[in-house]
């Protein structure tokens, strides 16, 4: 492994630090070529986009498979609040404290922008004050263009759907029939192309040529039959556009009055958009393409990509995507950006196969860090529960993000709006709101504990908090089971002000692996759907039980009886947990 590891620590730190956008333009990022081959990436490994960006190439696993994985650790937060808690920020603080001060190999693996939040009042995700990715407007601004090749790839299924909905609904069996297996013009004989023998092994028809199948067999093998009440997909689109959450397609005349309402979502809300962050390589990225459901028919038989004969158009405009970004922080220590699900309909993290090639570049006494979006009750769950079952990777130890403002607010707290100035509690000291805030983090603390990981607490410092509301946050982390709790100051100060932090996660993780994993699921694969469901919001949400509605039975039988239920469960986005602990 690489022994000149790089990261420089920040010179020339102003207080209060300036604009974040004149802190990013203010350093000159080193080239990323030199990045590559200073954390050990063969010149044929990587591909450049322009100065600072690349694209790593999945061969560096092939070449690295032997080589033993670092350390894996995963920031998570409390409940999100408008006041912000700053993951981001901590991951790019923590991974400068450990790359660029105390020496250790690391990376950063974060999730990729959508520039719906980006030009919406959340802003960027490339960090904030002395702790960013640079440079950031390539970082939050297209990147290497995976998300346009997922609004691509996703609305040429789209396409093909209502295609084939059209034909099947105007044409005859027969007909349809014609237009997928049409006759050569120059022999008259008709030919399977490879993705069709999906359909029919699906199908249960052991035959090879078109000419043999008998009139019921080929009305089978053609028709869908589609119900369009059941489509799990929508156009998307990169852009918040409101105009577009309702509209009406199927309006020209030559779609023969087929007409129908839909709309569009935002890009990272799609399917393939999941997919991309739980593949671990091109071929089971395909696979995993082709099985996505994308409808019911009529007789509620799932409709796949692979029916409809396009998994393959599919996988090859993701062929470049599937490739992780690397990029670097202000310090100089790398950063891998790739993927980007939504934590609130999806698992919310980024990559496995670029968590995957991070860990292996290490080495062994290296540290990968990771951010799960949302609070630790969303992403925390999702990341133990999903991402770390579909990767075989296990973390070594948490990090939960707090802040004391965003505790009060949990506490009690005056409500916050844009635009008007915060209320006098969240910039004077207020231990009692402090106090009853504690309730959500310590909840959180004790869910991450019943995955078998060691946990600390890393209190975000803001300039009003005060060392008695500081001094609280620590004491109750503690009491809850925290291995640790840390004042971080790498917003100010940069990885100098986590460098507290990175010595304890890196405590923590050599204990874990000294004393061996106790890192555990929740559930298992073989129970029932209800089960699963009911182990999140018992365990998780501190639910007393869970009601199920006519519609959710109905959709749980559904899933079940089509084989889905040995799946993991994958929870929308509930109530804050301190709706159920404080109230």
């Amino acid at each position: 492994m690489s022994t000149s590891w790089p990261g420089n620590p920040l010179k020339n730190i102003q207080s209060p630090p300036p604009a974040d956008i004149e802190i990013n333009q203010g350093v000159e990022p080193i080239p990323i070529k030199d990045l590559c081959q200073q954390v050990g990436v063969k010149d044929d490994e990587y591909e450049l986009y322009g100065n600072y960006k690349a694209k790593l190439k999945l061969e560096i696993l092939d070449r690295l498979k032997d080589q033993k994985d670092g350390y894996y650790v995963v920031v998570t937060g409390i409940n999100p609040t408008p006041l912000g808690e700053g993951k981001s920020t901590m991951v790019v603080g923590l991974t400068q404290a450990m790359g660029a001060h105390l020496r250790k190999n690391v990376f950063a693996t974060l999730r990729q922008p959508s520039q719906g939040p980006t030009f919406g009042i959340k802003g960027g995700a490339h960090g904030g004050g002395y702790s960013q990715v640079v440079p950031m407007e390539e970082f939050n601004l297209h990147l290497t263009g995976d998300i346009h090749a997922i609004t691509a790839a996703n609305n040429l299924l789209v396409a093909a759907i209502e295609a084939r909905m059209l034909h099947e609904s105007s044409q005859t069996p027969a007909q349809v029939f014609d237009r997928l297996c049409p006759k050569n013009p120059k022999d008259g004989k008709r030919t399977f192309s490879k993705i069709m023998f999906r359909r029919l092994k699906k199908l249960g028809i052991n035959k090879t040529d078109p000419e043999d199948l008998t009139e019921e067999e080929r009305a089978r093998f053609a028709i869908l039959d589609i119900d369009p009440t059941t489509l799990t997909c929508n156009r998307v689109i990169d852009t918040n556009d409101r105009f577009l959450r309702k509209i009406t397609v199927g309006q020209a005349t030559t779609e023969q009055g087929h007409s129908r309402e839909t709309q569009f979502d935002i890009t990272v809300a799609s399917e393939i958009m999941a997919i991309l962050a739980l593949t671990t390589g091109l071929e089971d990225m395909r696979e995993r393409i082709g099985r996505m459901v994308v409808a019911f028919s009529k007789n509620q038989v799932p409709v796949t990509a692979d029916d409809l004969g396009v998994a393959g158009a599919l996988t090859v405009l993701m062929k470049d995507a599937i490739k992780p970004n690397v990029m670097q922080t202000l310090e100089g220590t790398p950063v891998i950006v790739h993927a980007g699900p939504f934590a609130n309909i999806a698992h919310g993290n980024s990559s496995i196969i670029g968590d995957k090639i991070a860990l292996k570049l290490v080495g062994s006494e290296g540290f990968v860090v990771t951010e799960a979006g949302f609070g630790a009750d969303i992403g925390a769950e999702k990341f133990f529960n999903i991402k770390c079952r579909y990767s075989n990777l296990v973390p070594n130890a948490a990090v939960i993000v707090a802040t004391v403002r965003a505790l009060k607010m949990h506490g009690g707290g005056p409500e916050v709006q844009a635009g008007i100035p915060l209320p006098k509690a969240y910039i004077e000291e207020h231990l009692p709101l402090v106090e009853a805030g504690c309730a959500n983090l310590q909840q959180h603390i004790r869910n991450c504990k019943k995955f078998g990981v060691n946990v600390i607490v890393a209190v975000n410092k803001f300039t009003t908090d005060t060392d008695a509301e500081i001094e609280l946050v620590k004491k109750k982390a503690i009491e809850a089971g925290a291995d640790s709790a840390i004042l971080c100051e790498h917003w100010a100060k940069g990885g100098a002000g986590a460098a507290d932090l990175a010595a304890a996660v890196a405590a923590a993780c050599e204990k874990n692996r000294k004393e061996g994993s106790n890192f555990k699921f929740l559930y298992p694969l073989d129970i029932p759907v209800k089960e699963k469901i009911e182990s999140v919001c018992k365990n998780i949400y501190g639910a007393d039980g869970v009601q199920f509605s006519e519609l959710a039975e109905k959709k749980i039988a559904m899933y079940t009886n089509n084989g889905f239920h040995n799946l993991p469960v994958c929870m929308p986005r509930h109530i804050c947990l301190s709706a159920t602990i404080l109230n």
